[in-house]
This record gives C-alpha cells, structure tokens and sequence, in this order.
C-alpha cells in the first residue's frame, strides 16, 4: 500500500521500452511511487497539472514538443514538480536547454538503476544533480561567457547566517556539508536554504550558484583549504 510520503513520479518518454522500463525500477524502489506516464511533452504537460507529481522523469528528445518546451511548460504553470531530463550525452544542448528552462537535474540514459532512483530522491528533497564541470557549462550558456559584475546587492536581503549558507550553495556544498561547516542541524539548514530561495526568488541550487557566478563570488567546487 503506497505510504503519503511516498515520492510520487511521472515518467515521459516517447519510447514505449524506455519509459516502462524506467517507471519499473522506480516503482520497485522503496519511497518512489509511479503515478503516471506520458508519450509526448503535450501528454506530459497534461498530466503534470492533473496529478502534481514531485518529480516528472522527462526525456528531452521526443517528436513534436520536446522536454525543453515541455519543462518550460510545467515550470511556467507554477507547479511544484521538479524536473529531471534524460539526454545521450552530458554536454548535450537539450540538457543545457532543459535546465535553463527550469530543471533541477539531468542524467545520461546510460545511467545505472542506482543512480537513476538516487537522482529522483535527491531532487525530491531539494537538491540538483550538476557536476562541476557541467556548471561551468551551464554558466557559460547562461552569460556568454561575459565578465561577472562584482557586485552583490541582491544578498542584502540575507541574514548574516542565510548569507554564510548561500555562499556554501555556491561553492557546491551539499546540506550536511554545510551543516557541518557552519555547525548546524540538517532542518536548520534546510529551513535557511529555503527563506534563501524564497528571498531571492529562486527555483534551486542551480539558479543560487548561476547567480552567484553573475555577482563575481566564489563558485565550486568547494574545498577546506
């Protein structure tokens, strides 16, 4: 009997094989509960505004509207589903595509069964999946490569504690290495990510690091030395 804590998934893929094949192992995984598929980003779309999913598993190349437009149209909506694409290649320009209109993560569809259930949990819990050499990618497709201003007016919002966190996001820290950096619990760390996001409007560690980069702060990834 599924539980209400249960992570609840919408799988999108033109490929019949691929996509009961991944709303199997994920249905199979403990926490992740499957609650609907969908052929194409018009279908996805649909159901992402019927059943709110926490996380829709979206192929990026699919005929007719694609996961970029697809993404953009669940984010656009307002929802609260977070998006993660599957591509071929990592540096593919889907997947930079994707994330800049909204994703939280992407993996290669050579990705193992573990680490695709590993991806749905972290993104579930607010996390996004981009590897250092894939942020500075995406950095670079965000700004053309242009020169980062150093200015960081935006940040006056913050509390000096909120501050402290947002610049371990932007070195690439995840929430226990920040809780243990800055000698916090896990839920005050969560609770501060959150009041950061919500001040700064924005969607995820992705946008939190793409804007620190624009202010000229230190991005990761992070070391102790």
């Amino acid at each position: 009997m599924p539980e209400p804590s249960d992570i609840t998934v919408l799988v999108v893929d033109d490929q019949p094989l691929a996509r009961e094949g991944n709303a199997l192992v994920l249905d199979s995984a403990p926490g992740i509960r499957i609650i609907g598929e969908a052929a194409d980003g018009h279908e996805a779309i649909q159901q992402a505004v019927q059943l709110e999913p926490d996380i829709v598993l979206m192929d990026v190349r699919m005929p007719g509207m694609d996961g970029i437009q697809a993404t953009r149209g669940i984010i656009d909506r307002g929802l609260e589903s977070r998006v993660i694409v599957l591509t071929i290649f990592d540096l593919d320009e889907y997947a930079f595509g994707a994330l800049r209109a909204g994703a939280s993560a992407f993996l290669v569809k050579t990705a193992t069964h573990q680490e695709l259930v590993d991806a749905v949990r972290v993104v579930a819990r607010g996390d996004a999946i981009v590897t250092p050499r894939i942020t500075r990618q995406l950095i670079d497709a965000y700004t053309g490569r242009d020169q980062p201003a150093a200015v960081d007016q935006p940040l006056s919002v913050l509390s000096p504690r909120e501050r402290d966190v947002f610049d371990a996001i932007a070195l690439g820290l995840s929430n226990g290495e920040i809780s243990t950096r800055l000698h916090l619990s896990p839920a005050t760390v969560k609770t501060h990510i959150n009041r950061i996001f919500a001040k700064l409007d924005l969607r995820d560690r992705i946008q939190a690091v793409i804007l620190a980069y624009q202010l000229g702060l230190p991005i990761g990834p992070a070391t102790d030395s």
